[in-house]
Parts: structure tokens; C-alpha cells; sequence
């Protein structure tokens, strides 16, 4: 006896039951699998969130070559009670570091804090700019 014409299709072109069954089961674990990297990125990026932001921005800079020096000048935007550091860094014309600077900044009351800094240099300066500010 002949198997019916459908089973027979099915059996060729994979439609069994347990392919079907198969199917089901990756769909469903593909979805819970989703559905914990999704809940692992929302608490991740919800406890990201808690850091006190820091923003630095360059203000201004003074070439002092006769003293093989240059004096920047930047703002720090930082919450109230936070020390920072920053480093500070001196560029030739061909924009080669030619002189830099870790600055340890105390914590303080002021939100937004203007701040100076001289950076000795080993060959003439064209510049001077704020490579970045962090927590400490």
C-alpha cells in the first residue's frame, strides 16, 4: 500500500511533523534568547546612566615659545564634590604632541569652573588643546 499523495509531498519537501516541531522550538528559543539580551541591555544602559557627566570645552590657548611653554585655558562642567583630571596637551604645526600634562583638580562647589594650565614643551608649540577630563 501507497503512502497518500500529500504525505508523500510533505515527506519531500520537508513538511513533517517533526520538522514542524523543530521549527517551533528554535522560533521559541530564538525569542527567549531576544528577550534576555533585550532585559540585559536595559539594565545595563539604566545603570550607565547613574555616572556624574563631565563636559570640558577648550577656550583659548597663549604660545609662550620664550619659555618653551604654552598656557591653556578650558572650562570644566562636572556635578558639585568630584575631583577630576584632565590631560592637557601641546601640538607643533605639523599637529605632533610636543609637550603634555596630567592636572589633578580638586573637588568644588561650583558646578562650571574655568581653568588654566601651562604645558612645557620640547619644541616650539603652534597650540594647545584639552585631550579629555575624568573622575578620580
Amino acid at each position: 500500500m501507497t503512502a497518500p499523495r500529500n504525505d508523500v509531498l510533505d515527506a519531500r519537501y520537508g513538511r513533517t511533523r517533526t520538522h514542524r516541531s523543530r521549527d517551533r522550538l528554535l522560533l521559541i528559543g530564538g525569542a527567549i534568547a531576544f528577550a534576555i539580551v533585550l532585559v540585559a541591555w536595559v539594565v545595563w544602559a539604566g545603570l550607565d546612566g547613574q555616572k556624574p557627566q563631565i563636559e570640558v570645552t577648550d577656550t583659548g590657548h597663549r604660545l609662550m615659545n620664550e619659555q618653551r611653554a604654552v598656557e591653556v585655558t578650558w572650562t570644566l562642567s562636572v556635578p558639585p564634590g568630584n575631583e577630576t583630571a584632565c590631560a592637557v596637551q601641546a601640538f607643533n604645526e605639523d599637529f605632533t604632541v610636543v609637550g603634555w600634562k596630567i592636572v589633578e583638580i580638586p573637588a568644588s562647589d561650583r558646578h562650571l569652573r574655568s581653568l588654566t594650565e601651562t604645558v612645557r614643551v620640547a619644541q616650539e608649540a603652534n597650540t594647545g588643546l584639552i585631550y579629555g577630563c575624568w573622575l578620580t
